[in-house]
C-alpha cells in the first residue's frame, strides 16, 4: 500500500535540513573537478598523456550524468536515509579505489565509481528540501542549495590543488573518502527512513535510454573538444544521443509503467525550467572556466590573482540565493528568473566588449554573473520541484538536474571549440577595439544563448505561485 509521506514525515527546519544535505552537496560538487590541478602530478607519476588524463574528469561526469535520472526515480520509492547512506558509501569506496590505485586505469575506475555515488546527492538534496520543509520555506531551501552548489563549483579546483600540494594526489582521494564517512552519522540521525510513496515498478530500460542519451551527448562533446568532432571518438556518440532520446520517448509512450509520468513533459513550466537551466548552466560554467584563462593570457596575471577576481561572483551567488527564494514566495518565479537572465546577459555582453580590459571590469562582470545565476537557479529549481506532488517529485527532478549537469559539461567544451576556431580572426563586434577578439566573440555567443533562455522563460513561467 502506498505510503503518504506528507503524513508520516514531519516538517523540519530549514537550518536542520541544510545542515545534513548541504555538506554532502558541497562535497560531491567539489569532487567533480577537484582533480584539475593535480592532473600533472598523476600524469608524471604514470607517464600518461594529457588526452588520457581527461578521463579522470570525463569518467566522473559520465556516470554522474547517467546516474542522476535513476536516483531521481528511485527517490520516489525508497527512503532518503537509505539512499543517502548507500550512495555516500559508494562515493567513499570509489575514493579509496583511486587512493590505492597501482596504475592509471584503476584511478579512472575509482573516479567512475565516485561519480556513480555522487550522482545521487544533488537530486536527493532537492527532494529532501521538497519533502521535509513546509511549503513556505522550500524556495529559501532551494536558494541555499543553489548557493552551496555554486560555492562547490568555484572551490573544486582550489580544494584539489591545495590538498594535492600538501599531501599529494593520493591524499586528495583519502580526504574525500574520510569526509563522506564523517557525514554518515548526521544522515542516519536526521533523514527519515520512510519509504517513498510510488510503488510502481521502475522501468530500468527507460532509465537506461534516458541516462545513455545524456551520457552519450556529454561524452561526445568532451571527446570532440579533445580529439576533434570528426574523430571516431566523438561523432558516433553525438549521433547516438538523439537516437537514444527518441527511443526513450517511444519507451515512455509504450511501457506499462514508464520511467517518468508522461504528463510531466506536457507541463509547460517544467519544460521551460529544464531548458532554462540547461542553457543558463552552460553559459555560467563556460564563463567561469574561460574568464580566468582570459585574464592569465591577456592581462598577464598569475593563476592565484586570477582566482581572486572570481571570488566576488561566488560571494554574490551565496548571498543572493536565499534572497531569490524569498522573492519567489512574494512574486512567483517569473520576475526573478527574467531579472537574473538579464543580469547574466549584461555580464557576458560586458565581457564581450571588455575582453582584455582591466581586471576590475572583469570582476564587476563576474559579480553580475553570480548574482544573476543566483536568481535563475533558485527559482527554476523550485518550479521543477513543484511541478509534481512532493512524493512523486524525484523522477522529474532527476531529469531537471540531468539537464543542469549536461549544460555544465557541454557548455565549457563547446566554448573551448569556439574559442579555438576564432583564434587569429577579427572580432564580430564592430566596436570592439582591444586585443582579445576570440574571447570577445565567445562571450558574445554566450550572450545570445542567454537571450534564448530569456525568451523561453518569458513565454512560459508565471508571475505568481
Amino acid at each position: 500500500m502506498p505510503v503518504d509521506q506528507t503524513r508520516t514525515v514531519r516538517p523540519r527546519t530549514t537550518a536542520g535540513v541544510l545542515a545534513i544535505v548541504g555538506p554532502a552537496m558541497l562535497l560531491v560538487v567539489i569532487s567533480s573537478d577537484m582533480v584539475t590541478l593535480v592532473l600533472p602530478m598523476i600524469g608524471s607519476a604514470y607517464g600518461v598523456a594529457k588526452a588520457e588524463l581527461a578521463w579522470l574528469v570525463t569518467g566522473f561526469l559520465l556516470t554522474f550524468s547517467i546516474g542522476i535520472p535513476f536516483y531521481g526515480r528511485v527517490a520516489d520509492r525508497f527512503s532518503l536515509r537509505s539512499l543517502y547512506v548507500g550512495t555516500l558509501l559508494v562515493f567513499a569506496g570509489g575514493s579509496v579505489v583511486a587512493a590505492l590505485a597501482p596504475g592509471f586505469v584503476p584511478i579512472v575506475i575509482g573516479r567512475v565509481i565516485m561519480g556513480a555515488g555522487a550522482a545521487a546527492i544533488p537530486v536527493l538534496s532537492v527532494v529532501a528540501v521538497m519533502r521535509l520543509l513546509p511549503p513556505d520555506r522550500r524556495a529559501v531551501g532551494f536558494g541555499l542549495l543553489g548557493a552551496v552548489g555554486g560555492t562547490g563549483a568555484a572551490l573544486g579546483p582550489a580544494f584539489g590543488g591545495v590538498i594535492g600540494q600538501l599531501i599529494g594526489w593520493r591524499g586528495l582521494f583519502w580526504t574525500t573518502a574520510g569526509l563522506a564517512l564523517v557525514l554518515l552519522p548526521g544522515v542516519l540521525q536526521g533523514l527519515p527512513a520512510t519509504p517513498g510513496a510510488d510503488r510502481r515498478p521502475i522501468d530500468v530500460a527507460g532509465g537506461l535510454l534516458l541516462g545513455s542519451s545524456i551520457g552519450a551527448l556529454l561524452l561526445g562533446v568532451t571527446q570532440g573538444q579533445t580529439n576533434g568532432f570528426g574523430s571516431p571518438a566523438s561523432w558516433p556518440l553525438i549521433i547516438a544521443a538523439p537516437v537514444l532520446a527518441v527511443l526513450f520517448v517511444w519507451r515512455l509512450r509504450t511501457a506499462a509503467h514508464p520511467f517518468v509520468t508522461p504528463g510531466l513533459f506536457a507541463h509547460r513550466a517544467f519544460t521551460a525550467a529544464t531548458l532554462t537551466v540547461l542553457l543558463a548552466m552552460a553559459v555560467n560554467l563556460a564563463t567561469l572556466v574561460f574568464v580566468p584563462t582570459m585574464i592569465i593570457e591577456e592581462n598577464a596575471l598569475t593563476p592565484g590573482l586570477a582566482s581572486v577576481i572570481m571570488i566576488p561572483g561566488g560571494i554574490a551567488l551565496g548571498v543572493l540565493s536565499p534572497v531569490a527564494g524569498r522573492l519567489m514566495g512574494r512574486y512567483g518565479p517569473r520576475p526573478p528568473v527574467l531579472g537574473g537572465l538579464i543580469m547574466i546577459a549584461a555580464a557576458t555582453l560586458t565581457l564581450a566588449f571588455g575582453a582584455g580590459a582591466s581586471p576590475v571590469l572583469v570582476a564587476v562582470a563576474v559579480t553580475g554573473l553570480g548574482a544573476g545565476f543566483a536568481f535563475v537557479i533558485t527559482n527554476v529549481t523550485a518550479v521543477a520541484a513543484e511541478s509534481q506532488p512532493p512524493e512523486l517529485a524525484g523522477a522529474g527532478l532527476g531529469i531537471f538536474q540531468g539537464a543542469q549537469f549536461l549544460g555544465a559539461g557541454t557548455g565549457p567544451a563547446l566554448a573551448g571549440v569556439l574559442l579555438d576556431a576564432r583564434h587569429g580572426t577579427g572580432p564580430v563586434l564592430p566596436w570592439y577595439a582591444l586585443e582579445a577578439p576570440a574571447y570577445s566573440d565567445l562571450f558574445l555567443v554566450l550572450t545570445a544563448v542567454t537571450l534564448i533562455a530569456l525568451v523561453i522563460a518569458a513565454g512560459t513561467l508565471r508571475s505568481r505561485p
